[in-house]
């Protein structure tokens, strides 16, 4: 009886730990991710939520922003909530056409690097197109869903420089004490390199559950050159081989940042198939 007694005091005294991070999961990366940076070209993204994850998604707002002096050229993420998975989504776009990936190449690897709110230096054209997403309209829209859905996690997601903008929001998130770490996880397709060594240590140690899937041969990851202006990937990579179908494996690179196991194991990597052909599918939308 006694024993009953104290079980309340017990277990306040002694909380059931949470992991600091949680393993890599195919089957989001998958299922929902990948799907997920693939909306922004439906002309109703609704629509295609409620085909693709039977209406247990919805969209809170896209926001659009010019971004570099390309005038067809834009920087886009869109907030939505997932009641299923009891989650709050960010999702940042890639790189669209050519041109675009032209000129973002060329404005990372020789703009000078901007100081990040935690540490290190990062890349101004990342930057700028993060905070300008941010500042028009995604800041309003996160607190709204944080306030309206308290206990739910936080998915920051993106594709080609949508990962290079999904890594500075999960850590300017974590770094101004909008979210807790433990319930927050970052998942990139393609993300080419952020900043420099300080930036991806610091990343690692405040992003607790943070991963970079790389397709095969996808160059940008490798964009810029490794130490070129400084310039170092955080971890953890995720890395397959050609073929992406459902069952095949991949390597999870969450040792070191930049491992030889990995897509750094490829002399070459230049196969722009590989970059916007991620699990060899993307969601048919109107």
């Amino acid at each position: 009886m006694l024993l009953l007694l104290l079980l309340p005091a017990l277990i306040l005294a002694n909380p059931i730990e949470r992991p600091e991070y949680e393993d890599y999961s195919d089957s989001l990366a998958r299922n929902n991710f990948w799907a997920m940076c693939n909306m922004f070209g439906a002309s109703d993204i609704q629509g295609c939520f409620n085909k693709y994850f039977n209406n247990s998604v919805t969209l809170r707002r896209k926001v659009s922003v010019k971004c570099d002096l390309i005038p067809t050229d834009s920087c886009v993420g869109y907030s939505a909530v997932d009641t299923n998975n009891r989650a709050i989504i960010l999702v940042f776009r890639g790189t669209v056409g050519g041109l675009q990936l032209i000129y973002e190449s060329i404005e990372t690897a020789y703009d000078a690097n901007v100081p990040w709110i935690g540490g290190g230096n990062v890349s101004k054209y990342f930057r700028d197109a993060f905070v300008d997403i941010w500042n028009g309209g995604m800041k309003d829209d996160f607190t709204y869903l944080k306030q309206r859905y308290p206990s739910y996690k936080l998915w920051v997601i993106g594709h080609s420089l949508g990962g290079a903008m999904a890594s500075l929001c999960s850590s300017y998130i974590v770094a101004n004490g909008l979210f807790a770490s433990v319930d927050m996880m970052s998942y990139t397709f393609g993300q080419p390199r952020v900043g420099d060594a300080n930036y991806a240590n610091w990343h690692d140690t405040i992003v607790k559950t943070a991963y970079r899937v790389t397709h095969y041969k996808d160059p940008v990851p490798h964009l810029p050159l490794l130490n070129m202006e400084g310039y170092r990937h955080h971890k953890a990579e995720v890395y397959y081989l050609e073929d992406m179908s459902a069952g095949q494996t991949y390597t999870v690179c969450d040792d070191v940042q930049e491992s030889k196991l990995c897509s750094d194991q490829n002399v070459i990597d230049a196969n722009l198939n590989d970059h916007g052909s991620y699990f060899n599918y993307v969601p048919n939308c109107p």
